[in-house]
């Protein structure tokens, strides 16, 4: 049954629940005020629903928020001690109300659309139905709770590789779930603030002042939080201390709702004026935490940016499982076209190595913050982890067509775990990665204009790359934004309040970038040697500043991908807001690019007539298509073209 507005019982207890807290009276708000000066305690109860274009629901996030400050006072040496917290509960009944989407009852059967040999053209194949390289396992050939790769962010079949994407959450179908990296059963989708690392706790620490003699000013903070370097919106250059939460809502929500908060400490100088500059704060800051990368979004769930996590689990269940691939083999060296079936251990994802929890992998900052006449500046450095994936391959893997039926054999009669060069079989790893950069702002009177920059610098960051070996190459990177935000008047439409122009470009220079041409098209890192994504919004204020109406807008110039959001943001009275938006993009359709289907790893089997593979070398001949690096040239706008949405919160603040 196709339902997507399957009420279960948990789901309507939590919406009743849910409207119930939306209608707290203002005088019952009053309660929660304890009487003491010395507690400060505030929150709200959201509601957040999203309908998605030929989905439906995409979002039912129900939200309890608390936050309260206890001043302490004086404490030994310390002054202004202070403990804050915030507190959040989150529950997404999108799992429920539209489980044929994204809960329990996701996917289905599939085909793969290349023919195998002796069938009419345009044939599909399920899951088993290719040339039998490797006999798959029971669990790779069970045809149900799957989507095509790519399925939902194009229709475009026969270019690229089509593999099958297990859909459900991992405690319903646990086939291509990555341990300890994207394995979140269907109660850790529903309630993603409650996990193992406490996320529920978006902040908690202790501050506390010290007035040194010298007239400077020593702070210390230590707890969980969020700590801010960037000043830039949608994208980050310098703010990276707390990886980000994709699943959220892709790059769109506010970083003070999707930054993972972390355990570190920070300590900062405020010194103060000198003889050259009008202010003057050193600060260090100390990740004490287990490491975290980026949530990329699972599979299966409505937020994947870059459709990564569809695209891991894939290649899981491959490495797992065994799988179907829709191009591989040919009827010729050239071609690739025909379904071919892999056993286990020879593509795909093994195992994501994430770095356990030592002093040698914790995390350190400094930044220098100051004030020279009207420009405010910072200097910062960061010795961090990649928060992104980096996919190495050269692991040990086994070679199908040995003992295989094409060569007179059964498959398993001669298995050997050993490295082949340019296989795509990879491990995930999170390099060390070093970060230096800087930021200004200036407030131009000239130009009534506020200007603001960031840069930064990085070694250590490592991406796809189809020309090497192991498929990646280490590369630094120069990233940049520079913004401006001037307020002024259009008079016909609001005589009294100014309106807001906001505009910001943000850019991206891969320094040992690669690409080649070779015999059958481009090869070598899909990401562009240079990239850039312009912002830009206008926003105006109504009613004593309770109506606003604005417009956000992004264009990635690569990809030629455009997002635009228009929305409307009613504060009813001091207690209720409502919002009501969009989020529509456009593009100029999916990218292809060199996925090593013709790279030659089993020679002499996989060998094509490129010249790169004479002699019975390995290397990428520049065959690929949509699927699976496609992603990476059309960016985040460009990957969710198909997410379409309209997007409403109520919200209740006490």
């Amino acid at each position: 049954m196709n339902n997507k507005w399957n009420i279960k019982p948990l789901a309507v207890a939590f919406a009743l629940t849910g409207l119930v807290g939306l209608s707290i009276p203002q005088q019952a708000a009053a309660a929660i005020d304890t009487g003491d000066d010395t507690l400060e305690i505030s929150g709200f109860v959201e509601n957040a629903t999203y309908f998605r274009n030929k989905v439906g629901l995409s979002k039912f996030r129900n939200t309890l928020q608390l936050e309260g400050t206890k001043l302490l006072g004086n404490l030994g040496a310390f002054s202004e001690v202070s403990i804050n917290g915030t507190f959040r509960a989150t529950y997404d009944g999108v799992y429920d109300l539209n489980s044929d989407e994204y809960g329990d009852g996701a996917g289905g059967a599939i085909a793969l659309t290349p023919v195998i040999p002796a069938t009419p053209a345009g044939f599909n194949v399920p899951p088993g139905g290719g040339i039998p390289l490797g006999n798959l396992t029971a669990r790779g050939l069970d045809n149900s709770g799957l989507e095509v790769l790519g399925q939902r962010r194009h229709t475009v079949k026969g270019h690229g590789v089509e593999l099958a994407v297990p859909v459900r959450p991992c405690d319903k179908d646990s086939r291509g779930c990555i341990g300890g990296y994207m394995d979140d059963s269907l109660n850790e989708l529903r309630y993603s603030d409650f996990n193992d690392r406490w996320d529920f706790i978006r902040e908690l620490y202790a501050n506390a002042t010290i007035d040194m003699e010298s007239g400077t000013t020593f702070n210390l903070s230590v707890g969980k939080k969020q700590e801010v370097w960037g000043r830039t919106d949608l994208f980050r250059v310098l703010d990276i201390i707390n990886p980000i939460d994709y699943s959220r809502n892709n790059i769109y929500d506010e970083f003070e709702d999707t930054r993972i908060p972390l355990w570190m400490a920070t300590a900062e100088w405020q010194f103060g004026a000198n003889n050259l500059l009008d202010d003057m704060n050193l600060q260090f800051v100390w990740v004490f935490d287990k490491f975290r990368p980026n949530k990329l979004g699972q599979s299966g769930t409505p937020n994947q940016i870059l459709g990564a996590g569809e695209l891991f689990r894939s290649l899981n269940l491959c490495w797992e499982e065994g799988c179907t691939t829709s191009v591989f083999a040919g009827a010729g060296p050239d071609d690739a076209s025909i379904a071919t079936n892999f056993g286990p251990g020879v593509l795909g994802i093994r195992e994501a190595h994430m770095p356990e929890w030592s002093l040698a992998n914790s995390q350190l900052g400094v930044k220098f913050e100051g004030v020279y006449k009207d420009v405010g500046f910072s200097l910062n450095a960061f010795y961090t982890r990649s928060q992104l994936p980096s996919l190495r391959a050269g692991i040990p893997s086994d070679n199908p067509f040995t003992g295989s039926v094409l060569t007179g054999g059964t498959y398993g009669d001669n298995i050997e775990s050993q490295y082949y060069s340019h296989l795509i079989s990879f491990d995930i790893h999170f390099p060390r990665v070093f970060l230096v950069g800087g930021s200004l702002d200036y407030y131009s009177e000239a130009l009534d204009t506020a200007i603001r920059v960031e840069g930064a610098w990085t070694k250590g960051e490592e991406f796809a790359d189809s020309t090497q070996e192991r498929l990646f190459s280490e590369s630094e990177v120069a990233r940049w934004v520079i913004g401006a935000d001037r307020n002024f008047f259009i008079r016909s439409i609001n005589k009294n309040k100014a309106f807001l122009l906001s505009f910001q470009t943000f850019g991206q220079h891969i320094l040992q970038h690669n690409r080649v041409q070779r015999a059958f098209g481009e090869a070598g890192m899909p990401d562009r040697e240079n990239n850039y994504i312009s912002t830009l919004l206008l926003q105006g204020w109504w009613k004593q500043d309770r109506l606003s109406f604005k417009v956000i807008q992004a264009y990635d110039w690569g990809a030629e991908a455009y997002v635009v959001s228009p929305s409307m943001d009613w504060l009813i009275d001091d207690n209720w807001r409502f919002q009501l938006g969009a989020n529509i993009k456009f593009d100029r359709g999916p990218a292809e690019w060199a996925d090593c289907t013709k790279c030659n790893p089993f020679d002499p089997f996989t060998a094509s007539t490129a010249p790169i593979h004479a002699g019975g070398a390995s290397g990428e001949a520049g065959l690929g298509g949509i699927e699976p690096l496609g992603r990476f040239i059309d960016g985040p706008i460009g990957t969710a073209r198909n997410e379409d949405e309209i997007q409403m919160t109520i919200r209740y603040r006490f």
